[in-house]
């Protein structure tokens, strides 16, 4: 076999790294080596699972900073405009999504010079990247350019589905149309603007009030058949679904007696709004509290704000949870929708109560609940009657808690994970005999 050097470069979050870093993984145990192309707070954070570091700066270094934790960068950033969650997701357009493109695009810009550097002394063989802006070094290098898709499939547009970020249900086609004219509203000449400099760097132009390319030699989405979208949006043959993408790198997780003995009839739930969700103290807090007057138990992934967040006597938790361990131990997820969380739910076929943030967390809650895969609630709005009752009523399904089993189970069959390696591989075997 011949030895690939695959290039990844993840957004700088722990939802699209820990999805390359599962990816990356297989890959090294197939024998190839794998370089990350991460930002510079995931120093030290990415070699122990046998990847070479190659890390990049988005903004001039603070000199007077001292060392942040992987991800810091966004964690601020969402602790800072949290009260932006609280409008609809049309007025986000402006107030949230918008400048969270803009913050991304110059990072691009300003890492531009240092992905060409890297890419010309590693010579890869194939280049992965799993973010929402395209860094034109990584299209114009003569290595094959994979794409991964980690959020909700809707980012991808099409006329038969509800725009991406919307949260817009897939059966009510009226409701689309003034989301798309705000978005061409708020975006088109940040678009415009992008496109053309991602032209003057030798890159192909994107398609219309998109961000990354579609015309790649791959491109990975994960989103699990059962609630794909491709009955409303055919695909063409470049795209590859991964059912799922369960790292295989988490350390094993006990459940602590506290929780673990429980009372008949108790139930054991998995509490988590991921590492940027859990940064919204007062949210977390304040569905801490509402679920300390329930029968059941809870394990709580408390997130970078952990020292500020109390549990109750009913629940255990740390900062960050082994999640992949976590899920398969419990009866249901409580979430605030990302990608990761969600898919891992239905790998490990756990039913989900919903309550979106930001993003395409919206569009993966509507999904789950207009599926019947879970319930959606409002994040900021809930009754902790509706919290309770949502739990209840889906404790209590058992036909829904059987067909989960089910689907969990063809989920894990598919092997989502061993699939998107093998298109890298199979990728970067092409390049590599092309230059034999």
């Amino acid at each position: 076999m011949t030895q690939l050097t695959v290039l990844f470069l993840p957004e700088s979050a722990y939802g699209p790294t820990n999805q390359c870093i599962g990816l990356g993984n297989l890959l090294v145990e197939r024998g190839h080596r794998v370089v990350f192309a991460s930002e510079s707070s995931w120093a030290g954070k990415l070699a122990p699972f046998g990847f070479v570091e190659r890390l990049v700066d988005l903004a001039e270094p603070d000199p007077d900073a001292g060392d942040e934790d992987a991800g810091q960068f966004w964690t601020d950033f969402i602790a800072e405009t949290a009260p932006e969650f609280r409008k609809s997701t049309a007025e986000q357009l402006e107030s949230f999504v918008k400048p969270t493109y803009e913050a991304l695009i110059d990072g691009v810009k300003y890492a531009e010079p240092q992905l060409r550097k890297i890419i010309a002394e590693t010579q890869p063989d194939v280049i992965v990247e799993d973010n929402v802006v395209i860094f034109p070094a990584l299209t114009t290098s003569g290595a094959p350019f994979v794409r991964v898709v980690s959020c909700n499939p809707l980012e991808v547009p099409g006329e038969g589905i509800a725009p991406g970020l919307s949260g817009l249900a897939q059966a009510d086609p009226a409701s689309w149309a003034p989301f798309r004219t705000e978005l061409e509203r708020t975006h088109r000449d940040l678009w415009e603007q992008f496109n053309a400099w991602v032209v003057e760097q030798g890159a192909a132009p994107l398609p219309d009030l998109e961000f990354m390319p579609r015309d790649n030699a791959a491109n990975l989405y994960v989103f699990p058949e059962e609630a794909d979208y491709v009955a409303d949006r055919p695909l063409d043959g470049s795209w590859t679904r991964m059912d799922s993408s369960v790292r295989r790198t988490d350390d094993e997780y006990v459940v602590p007696a506290a929780v673990a003995d429980r009372p008949e009839g108790s139930a054991l739930i998995y509490l988590s709004l991921g590492s940027l969700g859990g940064a919204d103290v007062e949210l977390m807090q304040r569905l801490v509290d509402t679920l300390a007057t329930s029968p059941h138990r809870f394990i709580v992934s408390k997130g970078p704000q952990a020292d500020k967040i109390t549990l109750a006597d009913n629940m255990v938790g740390e900062q960050t949870l082994p999640q992949t361990k976590v899920i398969p131990q419990v009866d249901l997820v409580i979430t605030h929708g990302g990608n990761n969380t969600t898919t891992e739910a239905l790998h490990f076929g756990k039913p989900m109560v919903l309550l979106p943030l930001f993003w395409d967390q919206y569009d993966n809650a509507q999904r789950m609940d207009e599926v019947g895969f879970g319930i959606r609630l409002s994040t900021y709005g809930f009754e902790a009657e509706e919290l309770h009752g949502a739990i209840e009523k889906l404790l209590g399904d058992t036909d829904l808690r059987a067909r989960l089993d089910q689907i969990g189970a063809a989920i894990r069959e598919r092997d989502g994970l061993k699939v998107g390696a093998d298109v890298i591989e199979r990728v970067g075997l092409a390049h590599a005999a092309s230059r034999a």
